[in-house]
């Protein structure tokens, strides 16, 4: 997709975005280069959302302001290496995360406080206490299904039931690689599989196999935490030469 197409997209989808979902977002800004993470210099960054509060009043209090980013050269980039890689959805998928942002920021609220929130689920998780099981995804969206909580990368993947059964190997795109591991017994609602070895100079890396629901389901199962089977377990990756199974 062409960089006038492409803001010409995102310019429509931003604007179909409910106002109140856009209430203290002064605009979109679209960029042509590739903005690379900070940490992790061979993943693109597709958007950002860029915050500041104001003053309203020299009395009143202070107005959230944001302005939302997106780099047109980081979705060419990742759209050269992923044969599978969906413009349309990348759009959708990373304005609607960088508004989420923007709200988090209204509510002023420390359990959404993004990477913060994300790190003190990590911590629960690990003490072998209730952890949200999607905390991850208040992490940085570096990629598409990719987020970062500080140096801890997860690779999210939403299967069918029918699918995972179906399939002989897991599949993932790491850095431009594909790689694959042995097919887990179990899929649950969520799996975190930690890839332990295989991968050149990994950060922290997961897999979060999340089996595919609706937003709904996910939403009431996370609110009751019961009734929801999450599965961990480690596996070595390998490099794959038949590139994304889907």
């Amino acid at each position: 997709m062409d960089f006038d197409a492409f803001e010409r997209e995102a310019r429509e989808v931003f604007d179909e975005i409910p106002l109140r979902y856009r209430d203290g977002v002064d605009g979109l800004t679209i960029h042509r280069e590739a903005l690379t993470h900070p940490r992790f210099p061979h993943v693109y960054t597709l958007g950002e959302c860029v915050t500041e509060a104001y003053p309203s009043s020299w009395e009143g209090p202070e107005t959230v302001r944001s302005v939302v980013l997106l780099y047109w050269g980081s979705f060419r980039a990742l759209a050269e290496v992923d044969r599978g890689f969906d413009w349309s959805e990348q759009i959708w998928e990373t304005l609607t995360h960088e508004l989420r942002h923007h709200l988090e920021s209204l509510a002023d609220t420390d359990d959404l406080r993004g990477v913060d929130y994300a790190m003190e689920q990590t911590f629960q998780r690990h003490d072998g206490g209730d952890f949200d099981p999607e905390y991850y995804r208040h992490g940085d969206r570096i990629g598409p299904g990719v987020y970062a909580a500080e140096d801890e990368v997860y690779i999210e993947q939403r299967w069918k039931t029918a699918d995972f059964a179906r399939a002989d190997r897991v599949r993932f795109t790491w850095a431009g690689r594909s790689y694959e591991i042995a097919h887990p017994v179990e899929l649950g609602d969520y799996h975190f599989i930690r890839i332990v070895d295989g991968v050149p100079a990994p950060p922290y890396l997961e897999l979060v196999l999340v089996r595919r629901s609706s937003w709904m389901e996910r939403a009431r199962a996370a609110m009751r935490r019961t009734g929801i089977d999450i599965y961990e377990s480690d596996a070595v990756a390998r490099e794959s030469w038949r590139g994304r199974r889907r």
